[in-house]
């Protein structure tokens, strides 16, 4: 059977991870994998001897065994948290706020962005703020002053209908990725970083690492403008963390651990079931003053796994695909 980097090397670099894993696993488990899309792989057909399903790449749902309602509901971070935080669960909580006139008159009172700059105020000027419906880390960043945050606002309006601010929290954040009652991998999430060459100066790592983010689609990180170490000159190897998103595809590192804490491990499987999901990652932070607590940051309903290829765990991509094809009635 071929490894998951041989599949990888056989396509184009814009071939999408779910496609790559899903053609590993089907031959892998005898079925049959087809790409409808010219070699794009962004739709495939998986088929049976007794059964055909069809899946997307992209931004359709990878994981078909979680239902609509509990995806879209997932998907919504506001939602998320209410219904976590009713079900007596520890998140960081917010506000939602939108950025466009449109629907006014379909929403409640208090959401606008003069409200939004009402609430900044209240968190003391300095929050983490991000779209309410984003993900790989868009948007996702924190802002420390009002013009800051009219300024954030401006960008986001041109993607995005509506916002989430949030206070900061500081703690350890890991990703604990659920299949039904069962906790897969758990792995710890560190910042991007740019690291120095002894040439340039931190503004222009910045650069080059923002416009790696923008060929991505994703907005940049934002340093500070007026930060005076800007322009230093990094020693060759020297690191600087980049504070606020942690995710892969923002530059984010994960690595395979063990979970912090049975506790930990417990509220991401019952956060995963509060939701209605089957397949999920939870992200939490735990170490918020108590170091025996853990707090829902969100819960992806539809998570990225290319942390475990590179890691070298395709055992744990063939049990989530096991799990995917046995729920479709495909096995």
């Amino acid at each position: 059977m071929r490894s998951v980097k041989e599949i990888r090397q056989g396509k184009p670099g814009f071939y999408p991870d779910q496609s790559i894993y899903a053609e590993f696993a089907c031959a892998e488990f005898g079925l049959t994998f087809r790409d409808l899309d010219g070699g794009s792989g962004l739709i495939f057909s998986v088929a049976s001897p007794g059964k055909l399903l069809h899946f997307g790449a992209g931004r359709c749902s990878w994981y078909p065994q979680n239902n609509a309602t509990a995806s879209t509901l997932a998907s919504d971070k506001y939602f998320t948290g209410k219904i976590l935080g009713d079900a007596g669960m520890p998140t960081i909580g917010g506000e939602y706020f939108f950025l466009h006139d449109r629907h006014r008159a379909h929403r409640p009172a208090g959401h606008e962005r003069d409200d939004a700059l009402a609430y900044f105020a209240n968190l003391g000027a300095s929050a983490f703020v991000k779209p309410l419906t984003g993900s790989r880390g868009d948007f996702a960043q924190r802002v420390h002053s009002e013009g800051a945050l009219g300024r954030y606002l401006d960008d986001v309006a041109k993607y995005y209908d509506a916002v989430l601010i949030q206070p900061i929290v500081e703690g350890i954040e890991y990703r604990i990725f659920v299949l039904d009652d069962a906790a897969l991998y758990c792995a710890r999430k560190r910042p991007p970083f740019v690291l120095g060459d002894g040439v340039r100066t931190l503004r222009e790592l910045f650069t080059a690492h923002n416009d790696a983010l923008r060929s991505r689609g994703l907005s940049p990180a934002s340093p500070g403008d007026h930060d005076p170490t800007l322009d230093t000159v990094l020693a060759k190897d020297e690191r600087r963390d980049i504070p606020g998103r942690m995710n892969l595809s923002a530059g984010g590192t994960m690595v395979l651990e063990s979970p912090p804490s049975e506790a930990a491990v417990a509220l991401a499987k019952a956060a995963t079931s509060a939701l209605g999901l089957r397949v999920a990652a939870v992200d939490l932070f735990v170490d918020v003053g108590d170091p025996n607590a853990a707090t829902v940051i969100e819960v992806n309903s539809n998570p990225s796994i290319r942390l475990l290829e590179e890691s070298d765990r395709g055992d744990l991509i063939l049990k989530i695909w096991h799990h995917t094809f046995s729920a479709m009635g495909l096995l």
